[in-house]
Protein backbone atom coordinates (compact mmCIF):
# COMPACT_ATOMS: atom_id res chain seq x y z
CA UNK A 1 0.00 0.00 0.00
CA UNK A 2 1.32 3.33 -1.18
CA UNK A 3 0.82 6.22 1.30
CA UNK A 4 0.28 9.79 0.76
CA UNK A 5 0.95 12.64 2.37
CA UNK A 6 -1.98 15.12 1.28
CA UNK A 7 -4.75 17.86 1.40
CA UNK A 8 -8.04 16.65 2.56
CA UNK A 9 -10.60 20.03 1.18
CA UNK A 10 -13.17 20.90 3.88
CA UNK A 11 -14.80 24.04 4.50
CA UNK A 12 -16.93 26.30 2.39
CA UNK A 13 -17.59 27.41 -1.35
CA UNK A 14 -14.62 30.35 -1.67
CA UNK A 15 -13.64 29.77 1.55
CA UNK A 16 -11.66 26.84 1.52
CA UNK A 17 -9.84 25.00 5.09
CA UNK A 18 -7.75 21.87 4.25
CA UNK A 19 -6.25 18.64 6.19
CA UNK A 20 -3.35 17.63 6.07
CA UNK A 21 -3.72 13.57 6.50
CA UNK A 22 -1.75 10.77 5.27
CA UNK A 23 -3.85 8.60 3.43
CA UNK A 24 -3.63 5.59 0.83
CA UNK A 25 -3.04 6.81 -2.54
CA UNK A 26 -6.12 4.60 -3.74
CA UNK A 27 -8.58 6.60 -1.66
CA UNK A 28 -10.61 9.82 -2.49
CA UNK A 29 -9.35 13.25 -1.89
CA UNK A 30 -12.11 13.81 0.39
CA UNK A 31 -12.45 9.99 1.31
CA UNK A 32 -10.61 7.84 4.20
CA UNK A 33 -7.65 8.70 5.75
CA UNK A 34 -4.95 6.53 8.14
CA UNK A 35 -4.04 9.75 10.04
CA UNK A 36 -4.84 13.18 10.40
CA UNK A 37 -1.21 15.21 10.53
CA UNK A 38 -2.48 19.16 10.63
CA UNK A 39 -4.27 22.06 8.97
CA UNK A 40 -3.89 24.33 6.55
CA UNK A 41 -5.92 27.52 6.24
CA UNK A 42 -5.03 29.99 3.08
CA UNK A 43 -7.71 32.26 3.82
CA UNK A 44 -5.82 34.24 6.62
CA UNK A 45 -2.70 36.45 5.65
CA UNK A 46 -0.11 35.06 6.17
CA UNK A 47 -1.45 31.25 5.49
CA UNK A 48 -2.36 29.65 8.86
CA UNK A 49 -0.76 26.14 9.55
CA UNK A 50 -0.93 23.50 12.02
CA UNK A 51 1.14 20.50 11.23
CA UNK A 52 2.54 18.09 14.06
CA UNK A 53 6.04 17.81 13.07
CA UNK A 54 6.77 14.63 15.08
CA UNK A 55 3.93 12.62 13.20
CA UNK A 56 4.54 13.97 9.89
CA UNK A 57 8.42 13.27 10.20
CA UNK A 58 7.41 9.61 11.17
CA UNK A 59 5.74 9.31 7.93
CA UNK A 60 7.78 10.37 6.10
CA UNK A 61 10.45 7.67 7.64
CA UNK A 62 8.11 5.30 6.84
CA UNK A 63 8.11 5.86 3.23
CA UNK A 64 5.08 8.41 2.57
CA UNK A 65 5.61 10.20 -0.22
CA UNK A 66 3.86 14.03 -0.07
CA UNK A 67 1.76 15.92 -3.04
CA UNK A 68 3.40 19.00 -4.14
CA UNK A 69 1.69 21.42 -2.18
CA UNK A 70 2.06 19.16 1.03
CA UNK A 71 5.59 18.71 0.26
CA UNK A 72 5.64 22.88 0.13
CA UNK A 73 3.91 22.66 3.66
CA UNK A 74 5.70 20.04 5.31
CA UNK A 75 9.10 22.41 3.85
CA UNK A 76 7.66 25.47 5.14
CA UNK A 77 6.93 23.78 8.72
CA UNK A 78 10.52 21.95 9.24
CA UNK A 79 9.37 18.44 8.37
CA UNK A 80 11.37 18.05 5.53
CA UNK A 81 14.69 19.45 6.95
CA UNK A 82 14.52 17.38 10.48
CA UNK A 83 13.48 14.19 7.99
CA UNK A 84 16.93 14.86 6.48
CA UNK A 85 18.67 15.30 9.52
CA UNK A 86 17.46 12.49 11.25
CA UNK A 87 19.05 11.09 7.87
CA UNK A 88 22.57 11.94 8.87
CA UNK A 89 21.83 11.03 12.64
CA UNK A 90 21.20 7.63 11.53
CA UNK A 91 24.38 7.34 8.94
CA UNK A 92 26.44 8.72 11.74
CA UNK A 93 27.34 12.16 10.17
CA UNK A 94 26.19 14.25 12.79
CA UNK A 95 24.92 13.89 16.41
CA UNK A 96 21.10 13.81 17.67
CA UNK A 97 22.00 17.09 19.37
CA UNK A 98 23.63 18.36 16.69
CA UNK A 99 20.62 17.94 14.55
CA UNK A 100 18.28 19.58 16.95
CA UNK A 101 20.34 22.89 17.22
CA UNK A 102 20.23 22.79 13.91
CA UNK A 103 16.67 22.34 13.70
CA UNK A 104 15.63 25.08 16.65
CA UNK A 105 17.86 27.60 14.84
CA UNK A 106 16.22 27.19 11.10
CA UNK A 107 13.21 27.38 12.92
CA UNK A 108 14.02 30.33 15.20
CA UNK A 109 14.90 31.75 11.90
CA UNK A 110 11.44 31.00 10.02
CA UNK A 111 9.45 32.43 13.14
CA UNK A 112 11.36 35.69 12.70
CA UNK A 113 10.76 35.62 9.05
CA UNK A 114 7.13 35.50 9.56
CA UNK A 115 6.38 37.85 12.35
CA UNK A 116 8.35 40.08 10.15
CA UNK A 117 6.04 39.66 7.22
CA UNK A 118 2.99 39.58 9.60
CA UNK A 119 4.59 42.93 11.09
CA UNK A 120 4.92 44.65 7.59
CA UNK A 121 1.43 43.46 7.18
CA UNK A 122 0.06 45.24 9.83
CA UNK A 123 1.99 48.64 8.92
CA UNK A 124 0.94 48.56 5.30
CA UNK A 125 -2.51 48.19 6.55
CA UNK A 126 -2.54 51.05 9.30
CA UNK A 127 -0.53 53.18 6.38
CA UNK A 128 -3.40 52.58 4.16
CA UNK A 129 -6.02 53.51 7.14
CA UNK A 130 -4.59 56.64 7.65
CA UNK A 131 -4.30 57.31 4.08
CA UNK A 132 -7.92 56.76 3.68
CA UNK A 133 -8.76 58.67 7.05
CA UNK A 134 -6.79 61.81 5.40
CA UNK A 135 -8.31 61.24 2.19
CA UNK A 136 -11.78 61.03 3.99
CA UNK A 137 -10.65 64.45 6.39
CA UNK A 138 -10.25 65.81 3.10
CA UNK A 139 -13.29 64.86 1.29
CA UNK A 140 -15.43 66.03 4.50
CA UNK A 141 -13.56 69.59 4.58
CA UNK A 142 -14.12 70.42 0.81
CA UNK A 143 -18.08 69.35 1.66
CA UNK A 144 -18.30 72.16 4.58
CA UNK A 145 -16.76 74.28 2.38
CA UNK A 146 -19.03 73.60 -0.26
CA UNK A 147 -21.83 73.93 1.88
CA UNK A 148 -20.66 77.00 4.00
CA UNK A 149 -20.36 78.74 0.31
CA UNK A 150 -24.20 77.96 -0.86
CA UNK A 151 -25.64 79.13 2.30
CA UNK A 152 -23.46 82.30 1.59
CA UNK A 153 -24.78 82.41 -1.49
CA UNK A 154 -28.59 81.53 -0.31
CA UNK A 155 -28.20 84.36 2.35
CA UNK A 156 -26.90 86.99 -0.05
CA UNK A 157 -29.77 85.92 -2.51
CA UNK A 158 -32.27 86.99 0.86
CA UNK A 159 -30.56 89.85 1.13
CA UNK A 160 -30.90 90.86 -2.36
CA UNK A 161 -34.32 89.77 -2.16
CA UNK A 162 -35.21 91.47 1.08
CA UNK A 163 -33.79 94.76 -0.53
CA UNK A 164 -35.70 94.06 -3.39
CA UNK A 165 -38.92 94.29 -2.11
CA UNK A 166 -37.83 97.16 0.02
CA UNK A 167 -37.42 98.99 -2.69
CA UNK A 168 -40.28 98.13 -4.54
CA UNK A 169 -42.50 99.21 -1.87
CA UNK A 170 -41.04 102.44 -1.31
CA UNK A 171 -41.35 103.93 -4.85
CA UNK A 172 -44.74 101.90 -4.54
CA UNK A 173 -45.29 104.44 -1.63
CA UNK A 174 -43.71 107.23 -3.82
CA UNK A 175 -45.87 106.56 -6.59
CA UNK A 176 -49.52 106.89 -4.20
CA UNK A 177 -49.25 110.26 -3.27
CA UNK A 178 -48.73 111.42 -6.65
CA UNK A 179 -51.29 109.64 -8.29
CA UNK A 180 -53.68 111.21 -5.01
CA UNK A 181 -52.18 114.27 -5.85
CA UNK A 182 -53.48 114.24 -9.66
CA UNK A 183 -56.75 113.13 -8.22
CA UNK A 184 -56.78 116.09 -5.83
CA UNK A 185 -56.19 118.39 -8.82
CA UNK A 186 -58.45 116.64 -11.44
CA UNK A 187 -61.37 117.13 -8.67
CA UNK A 188 -61.42 120.60 -8.26
CA UNK A 189 -61.48 121.54 -11.81
CA UNK A 190 -64.25 118.81 -12.55
CA UNK A 191 -66.02 121.18 -9.86
CA UNK A 192 -65.20 124.16 -11.79
CA UNK A 193 -65.83 122.59 -15.34
CA UNK A 194 -69.36 121.90 -13.32
CA UNK A 195 -69.64 125.40 -12.01
CA UNK A 196 -69.23 127.21 -15.11
CA UNK A 197 -71.63 124.32 -16.88
CA UNK A 198 -74.58 125.68 -14.18
CA UNK A 199 -74.18 129.04 -14.95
Amino acid sequence: MSVKIRLQRHGKKQKPFYWIVAADARSKRDGRYLEKLGTYNPNTNPATIDLNLDQAVQWLHNGAQPTDTARAILSYKGALLKHHLDGGVRKGALTQDQADAKLATWLEEKSGKVNAKKEGLSKAQQAEKAKALKAEKEANDKRAAAAAEAAKVEEEAAVEEVVAEETTAEVAVEETPAVAEVATEEAPAAEEASEETEA
